[in-house]
């Protein structure tokens, strides 16, 4: 089974062959492999729908801030690394893996780039609000921070991870606010922060924290990959 990853192309560098390159961190790789699909890095094409026609399964990745401009705000200080070019392929594609019915898995900026396009909107900061700590660093090597989250019994997150209480490594300081259409809160943390999405009639996984992180060594979470490659080809 072909799954696509979107990825993050790399600023420019001295360092051959990384400078623009197309990147992803290989923990996503890993995950997908091991779930017997076949990963592909993509990064921007000009029509979603034809490149959705040559894959089998989607895993929208994490990676820095939407532009909260797409969703009427004005950016917090504290937004970082917003790309529009990223911004309307990612949103783009995943709104025609919706209407295509394709397994999709969506994952920490993947679960708000899914609310935003949509029509939702985000909570910029998180640590704003009182009550509730960081959720680990974005952007920051070893900025993970675990954490429990709380998933609805009789929900399709918490049916494939087999579990309604996870432990999730996060690195993130945006949150979903109001939700887009026909999105539902399936899991939260202790704090109150949105952790899960699910949309009836699709196959969809939508979650806040990275599964990738820990799934080598957390069956739970090696599950969401594993879902979603038997999904592909079922």
């Amino acid at each position: 089974m072909i799954v696509a990853l979107t990825g993050r192309r790399l600023g420019r560098t001295d360092k051959w062959p990384y400078s623009g390159a197309a990147a992803l961190p290989y923990s996503y790789v890993d995950a997908v492999l091991r779930a017997g699909g076949q990963p592909v890095i993509v990064n921007d094409t000009r029509d979603p729908k034809d490149l959705l026609a040559r894959i089998d399964a989607l895993v929208l990745t994490g990676g820095p801030d939407v532009d909260p401009s797409r969703y009427g705000e004005t950016a917090h200080p504290s937004v970082y690394g917003v790309e529009s070019a990223d911004d309307d392929f990612e949103c783009a594609l995943a709104e025609a893996a919706l209407v295509r019915s394709m397994p999709t898995l969506a994952i920490c900026r993947g679960i708000q780039v899914l609310n935003v396009a949509r029509g939702g909107t985000l909570h910029q900061h998180i640590p704003d609000d009182p009550g509730v700590p960081r959720h680990g660093e974005p952007g920051v090597a070893g900025g993970a921070r675990q954490h429990e989250v709380t998933l609805d019994a009789g929900s399709l997150v918490a049916e494939v991870m087999d579990s309604t209480r996870v432990t999730a490594s996060c690195h993130h300081h945006q949150a979903i606010a109001h939700l887009g259409d026909g999105l539902r809160v399936v899991g939260r943390a202790a704090d109150g922060i949105v952790e899960a999405l699910e949309l009836d009639g699709a196959f969809l996984l939508a979650v806040q924290w990275h599964p990738e992180d820990t799934a080598a060594d957390d069956r739970a979470q090696q599950r969401l990959f594993d879902a979603l490659v038997n999904r592909a080809g079922g």
